[in-house]
């Protein structure tokens, strides 16, 4: 019986939790949320948003692992190629995330997830979006072409209208990386709209704190934060997710913990290259 709760956790930080890492890192999206805010006045105008950032760059790569106390299920690797993509005649980091079990949890349940999108360069927001899931005996493929302008996902499962600058499940987070996240305090809460399926999701994060994290990739300051999942959402989960990411201008999730029954299912960064400036919330 409780090998059957670590497999099924194993399954869900596996392909579910890594991805949270991706969007539960989401803290801090309030610039998209207000009709009011200046971002969606200049487009009303014609012109699409300018984000700085100073947080990633072409060619950044992590990996995690992700596992159950000393046994390890599975690899996590986030990358954004080496060159810009063009879509829609913008420049645009293509950005891939996949998740796979090792070869000894394949006999037992094998995962083979993909994900990428194609964030634009200059606005830190989604063109288009692709997904493909291997679990097990369960497959899916998924795929949305977003029109900022018209503000429409178009999609493999038909067209919906969309907020502006709605995000997928990984511009989300590469959005985020791009704010200031260091000025954000304990308590605070936040929300954001993400499109997936046929319909677009609220999810609000609320920050925890400060905690200094070891993982296999060094010591780190972290920014602690919680996705507060509503129930029926798109990131519904059968426990807490709580997600650790640099204090510093580079904001890395370099870890993420599910909390079941069982415990602590983790997912912890391995190793990292190609990022755009040091870590200065490193301490070893």
């Amino acid at each position: 019986m409780k090998n059957k709760a670590i497999l099924k956790g194993l399954r869900r930080v596996g392909y579910g939790a890594m991805v949270a890492v991706v969007v539960a890192a989401v803290i801090g999206l309030t610039a998209s949320a207000p009709e009011s805010t200046p971002a969606l006045n200049a487009y009303a105008d014609g012109a699409l948003r300018y984000v700085p950032n100073t947080a990633y760059g072409f060619g950044e790569k992590l990996v995690f692992d992700v596992g159950y106390k000393f046994i390890t299920a599975g690899q996590a690797t986030m990358q954004i190629a080496e060159k810009a993509a063009m879509v829609n005649g913008r420049q645009c980091y293509n950005v891939n995330f996949d998740v796979r079990t090792t070869s000894a949890f394949d006999k037992v349940f094998k995962v083979r997830d993909h994900y990428e999108s194609y964030i634009d360069v200059d606005g830190i927001f989604p063109w288009r979006f692709e997904q493909q899931v291997r679990e097990g005996k369960y497959s899916r493929d998924f795929a949305a072409n977003i029109d900022q302008k018209g503000n429409v996902a178009k999609t493999t499962e038909g067209s919906f209208k969309v907020p502006p600058f709605v995000h997928d499940i990984l511009s989300a987070f590469y959005y985020t990386r791009a704010l200031d996240l260091r000025s954000m305090k304990k308590g605070q809460s936040f929300s954001l709209k993400n499109f997936y399926g046929k319909k677009t999701h609220d999810l609000r994060i609320k920050v925890l704190g400060r905690e200094r994290v070891e993982v296999p990739a060094g010591t780190f300051d972290c920014i602690v934060v919680e996705p507060m999942v509503t129930e029926g959402g798109l990131f519904k989960s059968e426990g807490r997710i709580v997600v650790y990411m640099t204090d510093d201008d580079r904001k890395i999730p370099v870890k993420v913990s599910t909390k079941v029954a069982i415990g602590s299912i983790d997912g912890k960064l391995t190793s990292y290259s190609g990022t755009r400036g040091p870590l200065a919330s490193k301490r070893n």
